[in-house]
């Protein structure tokens, strides 16, 4: 009689099994359907502001960024954006971000690595899918640097970050490490120090570069374990991370390391080879685009940091950020044989309710 309630109980799992399967498979199919207006490649002041207004004229849009805020968040004290007597650069793009949220605008964490060009429509690539739309607005400013260990591309989005600020609250009470010696990874080790339950610092250096009371601070911190002169030479786990093996540069001798978590937080490059050979680049492997933020391929378009204009500022990627939105919107009217636009002067009521990530 036991025999017989085990068999029964595993055939019901196989068919509850088969049935998460299918919907699974339908889930993934509807995703994979959908067709963006637009896709707008990073999540900094020049992609939330096009976000803002690409969502505004009821685009559907989504905005891919391998972290949020980008290099904005390498600074404490911004004492030029208009309307703020200072702030730091995390409060502000979290304010832009809000607001692109506010209207609709999708926003997911994750690495584009490469764009088609399929008829008139374009495939975005990125380490966990395949994303269709109309348009695609270029505006990933520097990116995050690669540690250039193994497992790293395996782990992204499996418990390998390049935004703390972004992902830090997943771990809560857990153990992380944080690679990096720049001020930046030292500001997300004291965040993370609130967090997590330890938090290892990994450098290549024998100290971080950052603010000495900063420093001071996070030597005070019974949770923060340094790690100096030291690199990730090899990301490991199954389903999420689970460790990492680093090597020290000065003894040569390798230790692994259990973790839950990998903040790399390594500084940024121009990173545009990606495109190269869609879009037209200056010597410096810039964006050209024209005075409507149009690239040389029709239907993409750029803003910010990645593009050729000589001023790098967040007020100026904001600026290009929605020309580049109009110029998309105005590209899809015309493609439709309706009306442009000149501006967006409209009064639009936010959502009660904003995307979550």
């Amino acid at each position: 009689m036991l025999h017989h309630t085990l068999i029964i109980i595993i055939l019901i799992l196989q068919i509850l099994t088969y049935k998460e399967i299918k919907l699974l498979q339908v889930v993934r199919k509807m995703s994979e359907d959908i067709v963006y207006d637009v896709v707008i490649v990073g999540a900094a002041a020049a992609g939330l502001t096009s976000a803002i207004y690409t969502s505004r004229q009821m685009m559907k849009t989504l905005v891919i960024g391998k972290d949020l805020g980008g290099q904005s968040l390498l600074t404490n004290d911004i004492q030029n954006y208009p309307g703020f007597e200072k702030v730091d650069g995390f409060s502000l793009i979290s304010k832009f971000e809000t607001q692109a949220r506010s209207f609709n605008a999708e926003i997911v964490y994750d690495e584009v690595l490469n764009i088609l060009v399929e008829e008139n429509k374009f495939i975005i690539k990125t380490t966990s899918k395949l994303y269709k739309c109309l348009t695609v607005i270029l505006a990933f400013g520097k990116t995050p640097r690669d540690m250039g260990a193994l497992g790293e591309n395996e782990y992204k989005g499996r418990g390998l970050s390049y935004c703390a600020t972004c992902d830090g609250p997943l771990y809560r009470r857990k153990t992380v490490a944080v690679v990096g010696a720049t001020e930046h990874a030292v500001d997300a080790a004291a965040m993370l120090s609130d967090i997590a339950e330890k938090v290892y610092m990994i450098s290549n250096r024998d100290k971080p570069f950052g603010d000495k009371d900063m420093l001071s601070l996070l030597a005070s911190k019974k949770n923060v374990i340094f790690i100096p002169n030291s690199i990730v030479k090899q990301v490991n786990g199954d389903l999420a991370v689970k460790s990492v093996r680093i090597a020290n540069s000065k003894s040569g001798s390798e230790e692994l390391i259990s973790v839950d978590g990998v903040f790399v937080e390594m500084g940024y490059i121009a990173k545009t080879d990606i495109i190269k050979d869609i879009v037209d680049l200056n010597s410096r492997k810039e964006i050209i685009v024209d005075r409507e933020c149009q690239t040389s391929h029709k239907g993409i378009f750029a803003a910010g940091d990645v593009t050729d204009l000589q001023f790098k500022q967040i007020v100026i990627s904001a600026g290009q950020g929605a020309v580049a939105a109009l110029s998309a919107y105005n590209y899809l009217q015309k493609l439709k044989g309706q009306s442009t636009i000149k501006g967006d002067w409209k009064t639009k009521k936010p959502s009660l309710h904003t995307t979550s990530k």
